[in-house]
């Protein structure tokens, strides 16, 4: 009754979260605003420099994984490996100098590479982040003072995967979601400022996947979207109840984030599976819109802008599809597989190999690259069986990249 009676104060914050005030130098959470991957920035380059933009600083220290990083005014958070201890890590964004670090659980190991894979996710003056092991972590921004923390597999009875707990947790209204995954509930809802669980989503007991949820508002509802390996689904934030769900064909790992715009659902995976869009109709209806190979996106992600999305396909390359129809645009091989983000008019594209990234213009007309240099130096820490998997992000002029323990900043602002 608990859930019940909090609910409309609930919902009113959700809704109010899907409409914030947009901060040009905050990126809070994994893909910013919305998680669309959509920079907020403008005014940046529109062509780079021979050798690139200009390094601004690197930190040499943030550890071992493939954690991603959020932006809260002048304070930067990432993840990473240390010793035997995976931290939460506070870095001054201006100067790229560390100014706290707090433990977020043992070493996770794995045979792509050991440490943590998320970016951790900021709310007022709380940051969160979740360890490769399952342990949920609510600090204190100013100084990383834990405030809270639930293990995924012992307080709320989820199981380890093969590459481990992946999935950066949604912050909206009074809650926090994260996935489990589980025989007590796929999903789970804790209150962001004690950790206390809200509810479970009972419907559904698959195990958790690499995705990160989203909020969707449909005809005035909220619903928490995720994906994982044998489905897609929408719940009832303020009651972990199922709205709807549909069938998708996952295989090994599903990871890419789902996107919505204009009432319609996309998902995606590689392992030769591709991509499927639904839209979503009264009540638990949803109709499928396509299902096809164009975009078999395996964790370098993909971004729409406008009516069209862009990203790299197993297969084909960089890909641009019609968003509403599913259709190749144009496909591209002028740089190799990675991840991808935008910013102001601009695709800022990443070679997991090679290091090198490029930028490109987003445009449906082809593939237009204003320059591109490659990632120096490189860590010599990094697996064998690794890559450079974090994805770039730009916010407040700089962009960022990360290769293990090495975290770049370049200056990327227009003249």
């Amino acid at each position: 009754m608990k859930v019940l009676a909090q609910s409309s104060v609930a919902l009113l914050g959700l809704v109010l979260f899907l409409h914030p005030p947009i901060v040009a130098a905050d990126w809070l959470q994994w893909r910013g605003p919305g998680r669309e991957d959509h920079s907020p920035d403008t005014g940046l380059l529109k062509e780079w420099p021979k050798d690139g933009p200009k390094r601004v600083w690197l930190f040499q220290d943030a550890g071992l994984g493939y954690g991603g990083y959020s932006v809260a005014g002048d304070r930067l958070f990432t993840v990473g490996l240390r010793g035997d201890t995976e931290f939460l890590i506070a870095v001054d964004a201006k100067s790229g100098q560390q100014l706290w670090s707090t433990p977020i659980g043992p070493k996770y190991t794995n045979g792509w590479g050991d440490g943590p894979r998320m970016t951790p996710t900021v709310d007022g003056d709380r940051v969160y982040a979740l360890g490769g092991n399952g342990l949920l972590v609510c600090a204190a921004i100013a100084d990383g003072k834990i405030r809270w923390q639930k293990s995924l597999v012992k307080d709320l009875g989820g199981q380890l995967q093969d590459w481990g707990y992946t999935e950066s947790p949604l912050v909206a209204g009074d809650r926090i979601f994260c996935t489990p995954g589980g025989s007590k509930g796929t999903m789970a809802a804790l209150n962001k400022l004690t950790g206390e669980v809200l509810w479970r989503s009972e419907e559904l007991k698959d195990n958790a996947q690499y995705s990160s949820p989203i909020l969707v508002e449909r005809s005035g509802q909220p619903q928490v979207v995720q994906l994982v390996m044998e489905k897609f689904f929408g719940l009832d934030p303020a009651t972990g109840k199922l709205i709807w769900k549909s069938d998708f064909p996952g295989k090994v790992a599903v990871i890419p984030t789902p996107i919505q715009h204009d009432g319609i659902v996309y998902v995606t995976a590689g392992y030769g599976v591709g991509c499927k869009a639904v839209r979503l109709g009264a009540g638990k209806t949803v109709e499928t819109v396509y299902e096809n190979k164009v975009m078999k996106n395996h964790h370098g992600g993909v971004v729409r802008v406008g009516d069209h999305l862009y990203g790299y396909s197993d297969g084909p390359g960089w890909v641009c599809q019609d968003f509403k129809t599913g259709k190749e645009i144009w496909a591209n091989k002028s740089l190799g597989k990675g991840a991808i983000h935008f910013a102001d008019g601009m695709l800022y594209c990443l070679d997991e190999g090679s290091g090198e990234v490029a930028l490109v213009v987003a445009s449906p007309s082809g593939w237009s690259e204003k320059g591109r240099f490659k990632l120096s130096p490189q860590s010599e820490r990094r697996n064998p069986q690794g890559r450079i998997w974090p994805h770039p992000v730009v916010v407040n002029g700089r962009l960022y990249l990360r290769d293990q323990e090495l975290l770049f900043s370049y200056d990327v602002k227009g003249n």
